[in-house]
């Protein structure tokens, strides 16, 4: 078995009937745009990909500017989709099941050195940046890293994810991981904790939860059972105590994994237990002039980490937060992770972040953050004398907004235009309203 699509087992025979019938339906052409929402869909795109030697690509948004911006630099892109509503504006392909397979078995085989996928950077701290990976750097980054979480050996286990199939930590975890290691997947990508559990208990056991942080505090707090084996994490460093509570509360271990779009996955550490991360085999840390590069097994050539890292062994280290991630006003430091951590930590606050809203501030300007939090019961005047009692007077977030919900995207990750798109909205609406002020304090000629 292979994947479960709504419990209902399909096997690898056809699995690869599927991606034969599909490969012989896609136009000529070297890239295509696979947005399949269902895993199983996007899984047999990834394959008639590679088998026709086609790219497939995963920006990291599908707004139309990221689309118009991708048509530019792949002309020849279509899009292979599973939602009739789909308005991208590329040639589209709709996903089709082939029919039953009773064909002998046959396993296709794959050029290591084939470019099998373009990744976007997430855009979380500036524009996506392409990054092209080849098959083979694929499977040698995810084979290494099933040892290190239990995963090899071809013992069957069952991924549930909770992150989309086209971000490269859900590419990696959980379409590649039980595709190479004998493990099969749920097609379906669960959001509401009472999906997740159904999603759980619908699939064979040993059963592995592929999720986030974000995930992890909603899954908490709706006081569910989660009947799951394995917890894996990553997109933001957890906390020890959210560790905790988590493995204590769902009774299986959560292990985090620390990776880039640059790099794929590097690292693992169980949280509960540990703040120092565990390399992947093969895979080395190097320090030059302030940076950290890795390099060495499926990372091949040295590459930057965009993170503070004490490198504490041959293969350990610490991460101390991103370097985008460091403040730095009136000569005071501090980092968005602590800031951020402050914020969280205020009892009747759901969710929240500060952000930077100039990238640069004009010569001689002081800067300013702003932030962004969930807060039903607060206003954001008691939200700031909260933060008062707990940072530095010159990190206080001018503005405060108060929203329904962070503008976060599929991964619990929140792109910086996004945020900008929030102040961009309150500002409109604060100067709307000073119109409206100053129309009732100077009336028309003729008023009363």
């Amino acid at each position: 078995m292979i994947a479960h699509c709504a419990g209902e087992p399909v096997s690898a025979r056809q699995f690869l009937a599927d991606v034969r019938h599909l490969a012989a339906r896609l136009p000529s052409g070297t890239h295509v745009l696979n947005v399949c929402a269902d895993r199983y869909h996007f899984a047999v795109g990834l394959a008639a990909c590679l088998v026709s030697r086609k790219i497939s690509l995963m920006p990291g948004t599908r707004t139309p500017e990221a689309i118009r911006q991708l048509a530019a630099s792949t002309p020849d892109a279509l899009c292979l989709t599973d939602d009739e509503r789909c308005d991208i504006d590329l040639e589209r392909v709709h996903y089709r099941r082939g029919p039953a397979s009773a064909a002998t078995w046959s396993m296709p085989r794959l050029d290591p050195a084939q470019t099998a996928a373009i990744l976007y950077t997430s855009g979380s701290t500036g524009a996506p940046v392409p990054h092209a990976k080849t098959w083979g750097s694929l499977v040698h980054c995810v084979q290494s890293g099933a040892a290190l979480l239990g995963l090899a050996g071809g013992a069957p286990f069952a991924i549930v994810g909770t992150v989309p199939a086209q971000h490269m930590y859900g590419f990696e975890s959980t379409v590649l991981l039980p595709l190479l290691n004998g493990g099969s997947f749920a097609a379906e990508r669960p959001f509401y904790p009472a999906d997740v559990c159904a999603a759980l208990a619908a699939a064979p056991r040993p059963r592995v939860l592929v999720t986030t942080p974000v995930h992890l505090r909603t899954l908490l707090a709706a006081g569910l059972d989660l009947p799951t084996d394995l917890i894996v994490s990553a997109t933001a460093p957890l906390s020890r105590e959210l560790a905790r509570d988590v493995e204590a509360r769902f009774a299986a271990p959560l292990l985090e994994i620390y990776g880039s779009t640059e790099t794929g996955q590097i690292a693992t550490r169980r949280t509960r237990d540990t703040d120092v991360w565990t390399l992947w085999p093969g895979v080395q840390l190097v320090c030059r002039a302030g940076d950290t590069f890795a390099a060495g097994g499926h990372v091949g050539r040295p590459t930057a980490l965009a993170d503070v890292i004490e490198i504490t062994g041959p293969d350990t280290f610490r991460l101390h937060g991103r370097t985008a991630d460091l403040v730095n006003i009136a000569g005071k430091r501090s980092s968005f992770g602590f800031l951020n951590h402050q914020l969280n930590a205020i009892d009747g606050v759901s969710d929240g972040a500060f952000f930077q809203p100039e990238a640069a501030p004009p010569d001689g300007a002081v800067t300013r953050l702003a932030a962004v939090a969930v807060a039903p019961a607060l206003s954001a005047a008691a939200i700031t004398a909260e933060l008062r009692l707990r940072i530095d007077p010159v990190f206080l977030p001018r503005p405060l907004l108060l929203v329904d919900a962070l503008p976060r995207n599929a991964t619990g990750k929140l792109p910086r235009d996004s945020l900008l798109a929030v102040l961009d909205r309150h500002n409109l609406e604060r100067q709307d309203l000073e119109r409206q002020d100053l129309e009732r304090q100077d009336p028309p000629p003729g008023g009363v």
